[in-house]
């Protein structure tokens, strides 16, 4: 249903950068300035911001090398989904645009580990506060935001539906924009 929802809304083509970016992390094991600026073209925001400046002032190693972290402890399948999320998010915490927000730290957490993370926006904080979930603005949110999503995942799952992070943050993306009547 949220794939569906999803798609009425957005064209089939536009999660193409998303897919192309995954197929790089997976061979380069890191993003580079080239990945970031096209997930923030994918997640809309504006390049032409003081974070944005700074960050492609950053050399390309130092962010590999914090990318590269990140990747890693995405992908650590010791860690709970929500350890590896906290984990991953910390790790792109030093370099300039990732130190508050989680909207594009996010895209890249999910990136790095397509089959276990979430994308986090409003629109599905949003849904989660209709749901009675509640998820503060506190250092850690990202974290805090994939336990929700884990738990919506169990909930799910004893209704008999196996759904994937991915799917259960397009079904909040899709039921925070809904209008309030």
């Amino acid at each position: 249903m949220a794939a569906e929802l999803y798609a009425i809304e957005v064209s089939s083509a536009y999660d193409e950068v998303v897919e192309q970016v995954i197929a790089r992390v997976a061979d380069a094991g890191s993003l580079g300035k080239l990945d970031l600026g096209a997930l923030s073209a994918w997640k809309r925001l504006r390049a032409d911001t003081p974070w944005m400046a700074h960050l492609m002032s950053c050399p390309e190693q130092e962010i590999r090398q914090h990318t590269e972290r990140a990747v890693t402890a995405a992908q650590d399948e010791s860690r709970t989904v929500a350890e590896a999320a906290v984990a991953a998010r910390s790790a792109l915490t030093p370099l300039p645009g990732f130190s508050n927000g989680d909207a594009l730290a996010s895209v890249v957490c999910f990136v790095a580990a397509p089959t276990r993370l979430a994308v986090y926006d409003s629109r599905a904080h949003s849904g989660l506060q209709q749901l009675g979930l509640l998820l503060d603005n506190r250092p850690g949110r990202y974290g805090r935001y994939l336990a929700l999503v884990e738990q919506c995942r169990a909930e799910l799952a004893g209704q008999g539906y196996e759904w994937s992070a991915r799917q259960v943050d397009l079904a909040l993306y899709q039921l925070g924009g809904q209008k309030k009547r």
